[in-house]
């Protein structure tokens, strides 16, 4: 016997909701849609405007990048959708006449399910599967074009910092050589920030190169002086050398950023194979998009009730601060599993449910259940 929930309207009055509300979402998705993918276009022409890398080669990154962000823009541009479709219902008088005729809430709901349950099953496809090939092809992309670019650590006639401003550092020529990861620079000079005694290094030469073992990355600089401490300080310490090695970017932080990134390239198969703290909680952040189309659009609903007299576009800003706490609740739920500050347990399976929770009381709370308790139980 097929499902109640399955079961789809097909009047004329369902046809006209769908169509609303497919028009607003469309609307929103492209305005949305092009301040997003803009702002991608942007970030990827500066990038190859700072690393000296053609643009052209720098497209398919921000082509992965607009993927990734997919689901999130279709969420946030349905629920929008939503509320708009329905207040503009109310706002016309066309929803108070359906009211009177017995269409409530509920039916509002029960219409606008196809087009739900269709979401839904994209959004679905979209975090399991797409999601997840298009950050493992944009890691691909990067290595072959920004990091195998001989400007893609350090950038000839620019000053550059490191380790959080530790470390400041000019070089007047560069080139590449045949080894991966490495880098050969001339005229160098770097400064240590180290409180009262900083340190200056002149070298006629360099190389940056990544040590295989550790995966730290290096400077080794050739032929050059030294300076610890200031000018007129009577400890200033001068040192000539042949060789010094000056790490610049730790492996264990590199170790860690890529642990990271290799849990959101799996794919959701692997990642119920392999299993683990990190592995739970990008599986938790997969399925929350797909569910939040779910509860959202219910909000959606309940939100875009309103009268003529309600002022225009506050329940879109409530309906904007409403899925900026869940989304953001829904990140801080993951990165806490991650770095094992919560139970995986309660996860981001609380998040949804403390949404739910609220879903029910303002719900109650337009069908004036909730006011009409409180009257009941207020003293006289």
């Amino acid at each position: 016997m097929q499902l109640k929930i399955f079961k789809f309207s097909n009047t004329i009055i369902s046809r006209y909701l769908l169509k609303n509300l497919g028009v607003f979402f469309v609307s929103v998705f492209i305005i949305l849609g092009l301040i997003v993918f803009g702002n991608q276009f942007v970030l990827t022409a500066s990038k190859s405007t700072e690393y000296g890398i053609p643009l052209q080669e720098l497209m398919p990154i921000a082509g992965f990048n607009m993927l990734r962000d997919l689901p999130i823009i279709l969420s946030l541009s349905f629920f929008l959708s939503i509320i708009i479709s329905i207040s503009q219902l109310y706002k016309t008088s066309e929803a108070v006449v359906l009211n009177s005729f017995g269409i409530s809430d509920k039916n509002f709901i029960n219409n606008i399910k196809p087009l739900v349950f269709f979401l839904f099953v994209f959004v679905f496809f979209l975090s399991m599967y797409a999601v997840p090939w298009a950050k493992q092809q944009k890691s691909y992309t990067e290595d072959e074009t920004v990091n195998a670019s001989e400007f893609s650590f350090i950038t000839e006639g620019k000053f550059e910092s490191f380790k959080n401003g530790e470390i400041v550092f000019y070089a007047s020529d560069s080139s590449s050589t045949d080894t991966i990861d490495e880098q050969n620079m001339e005229e160098i000079f770097i400064y240590l920030s180290k409180e009262d005694n900083p340190i200056f290094v002149l070298a006629s030469e360099a190389t940056k190169y990544t040590d295989s073992e550790t995966e730290s990355t290096y400077l080794r600089l050739e032929d050059g002086v030294r300076y610890q401490g200031l000018s007129g300080i009577e400890n200033v310490s001068i040192l000539d050398f042949d060789r010094y090695d000056l790490e610049i970017v730790s492996g264990e932080v590199q170790k860690s950023l890529s642990n990271f990134s290799e849990i959101e390239e799996k794919t959701s198969i692997d990642l119920l194979i392999a299993g683990g703290v990190l592995a739970n909680a990008e599986m938790q952040w997969r399925f929350s998009q797909p569910i939040s189309i779910l509860i959202l659009s219910v909000i959606g609903v309940l939100l875009g009730k309103t009268s003529p007299r309600t002022g225009k576009g506050i329940n879109l800003l409530i309906g904007v601060m409403i899925f900026m706490l869940y989304n953001n609740g829904l990140l801080i739920a993951k990165n806490l599993i991650e770095n094992g500050q919560l139970s995986p347990f309660i996860g981001l399976w609380s998040i949804h449910i403390l949404l739910i929770i609220f879903l029910i009381i303002f719900y109650q709370f337009r069908q004036g259940i909730t006011s009409s308790f409180i009257a009941k139980i207020s003293p006289l």
